[in-house]
């Protein structure tokens, strides 16, 4: 069998713990990482090529994403605010004020709106043609809110937290349309690639849902307490980051697992698969970012795949490099 060899993204200072790919753009797509040190960094998402990093917050940045096109970013932070960058020239576009500590950050499908979550309990959605106007806000949570996503035509808001309740919220008519209790405190949530099936992670158990109707569609037990999970874009398989160091790949459909891989020195906050399903990226407490194959031995970015008589299947040249 060919062995996993991860590409290492270094230049973080401190645990990185969120992270969050473009969709595919005439320049490939990209890949924005958020850290305890205060300093999200945008990279070339198959390569791990660091291409910039956004100056400004004064605290920990607890999440970072990427519009679908790459040309904004947003982060989300300790210092009580969220704020929408240029994520071609770097440049802060927008700081927008909260009271507490903002731990999600979400571009609608347009672009035009910013949905966060924070420790005041509360989620609010800005305009993000018109930063100044009052957000909109929605109350219901009785936890801290630690992840919020729009659905795939940004008419309804998922989000959950510390108080073990998945909530479904109307955003044309503000109000909140569902609820499912957990037994958990949800850690991590994923819309599919084609907007239809919402992955939540919480304690050891990952579970996918009908994003239309909020049905079941099926659940799994991990080995580890799961920070986050992340579904192929073919929906072949899934892989899950927890607190034992590893990465584990499952199979969607029976939930058999069919790799895992042992290369962070600290549990692992946040994983992601990138747009085209080639490779995932994951985040953990010992402050790096790694990419991996999803199908080893395969020439793709910096992997270049070697002779079987060479006695490797597969090897990389180099190792990505992000110093800022």
């Amino acid at each position: 069998m060919a062995r996993q060899i991860p590409l290492s993204c270094s230049g973080h200072t401190r645990p990185v713990v969120d992270l969050s790919f473009s969709e595919n753009t005439p320049y490939g797509y990209f890949l924005i990482s958020a850290c305890k040190d205060g300093k999200p960094m945008l990279r070339q998402g198959d390569t791990g090529d660091w291409i910039g990093t956004f100056e400004g917050h004064k605290g920990a940045v607890w999440s970072a994403s990427l519009n679908k096109d790459a040309t904004k970013a947003a982060s989300g932070a300790a210092d009580f605010t969220a704020k929408i960058w240029d994520a071609v020239t770097g440049d802060e576009l927008a700081s927008l004020p909260h009271k507490h500590i903002v731990k999600t950050v979400d571009f609608s499908s347009d672009s035009n709106y910013l949905l966060t979550g924070s420790q005041e309990k509360l989620i609010r959605t800005f305009d993000c043609q018109n930063t100044d106007a009052d957000p909109e806000v929605l109350k219901g949570h009785t936890g801290n809110i630690r992840v919020a996503r729009w659905n795939k035509d940004s008419s309804c808001i998922f989000s959950g937290g510390e108080d073990k309740v998945l909530r479904v919220w109307d955003i044309r008519a503000l109000e909140n349309t569902k609820n499912v209790e957990l037994q958990h405190a949800i850690t991590s949530m994923e819309l599919s690639a084609d907007g239809n099936i919402l992955l939540l992670t919480y304690g050891k158990t990952v579970s996918f849902w009908n994003a239309h109707s909020m049905d079941l569609i099926k659940s799994f037990d991990t080995p580890t307490q799961v920070f986050s999970a992340s579904l192929h874009p073919n929906k072949s398989c899934y892989v899950v980051g927890g607190e034992d160091f590893k990465l584990y790949k499952f199979d969607y459909e029976n939930g058999n697992e069919l790799e895992s891989y042992k290369g962070h020195f600290g549990p692992v906050h946040c994983v992601r698969f990138s747009p085209d399903g080639e490779l995932y990226a994951s985040g953990s407490e010992d402050g790096t970012l790694r990419l991996w194959q999803n199908t080893v031995g395969t020439t793709y970015g910096l992997w270049r795949a070697v002779s079987a008589t060479n006695g490797n299947s597969s090897s990389n040249s180099s190792n990505a490099s992000g110093n800022s």
